[in-house]
């Protein structure tokens, strides 16, 4: 068991508020505090938002071994509490899907991890009348294509909180997104390369 993260990265930040010590050591405490058996975290992100006064936003981001991402966010009354619901819904979460990444081994074609480059940008931007504008980034980071097999990407969904996944189709050998629908259900889209296609 991960008994201790010891010297582990994390980056607490926010929006709409400060960040007080006591608010950054007590997020660093309950980051640390998580036994994961798997996968090892390698660094993890809180980011803390205050809306309206009385919703408060703990959103978590733990980069994994074996590049799992898990992410989780809670909005409570109280930025304690939020921080304290989002890790433990990490620790509920891990228990449950723990087995099943573990058992995972199956033979992958083209199974090199992939990596693009993720860019949020503000909303304002999309509702300026200024055509030559700058966007602003509100974060920055590496999304991982990995090779994957259908269920294993609904797992992967699970687990992230992302609305999608792209990943590289074990079973069709294609890029693949796999999405949340409204009803609940998951929908698969395989974009059809018709360069690719056209060129047999």
């Amino acid at each position: 068991m991960q008994k201790h993260n010891v010297n582990l990265p994390i980056i607490v930040t926010a929006r709409h508020m400060d960040v007080t010590d006591a608010i950054r050591e007590y997020a660093h405490k309950k980051i640390e505090s998580l036994h994961l058996d798997y996968p090892r975290i390698i660094e993890a992100k809180v980011i803390l938002d205050v809306q309206n006064h009385h919703r408060h936003i703990a959103e978590i981001i733990l980069f994994c071994a074996d590049h799992i991402v898990i992410e989780v966010k809670s909005v409570t009354e109280d930025i304690y509490a939020s921080i304290d619901e989002s890790t433990a819904k990490i620790a509920r979460r891990m228990r449950k899907y723990k087995t099943r990444l573990l058992k995972n081994h199956r033979p992958r074609e083209g199974g090199s991890i992939r990596h693009l480059e993720e860019q949020v940008y503000h909303q304002e931007v999309l509702h300026t009348e200024d055509e030559h504008i700058e966007p602003a980034y509100v974060h920055k980071e590496k999304y991982s294509i990995r090779p994957l097999y259908a269920d294993e990407a609904i797992m992967d969904l699970e687990i992230s909180e992302r609305p999608f996944v792209l990943f590289h189709n074990q079973k069709t050998n294609r890029l693949a997104i796999l999405f949340r629908r409204k009803d609940g259900d998951y929908g698969l889209i395989e974009p059809e390369d018709k360069l690719a296609a056209a060129a047999k």
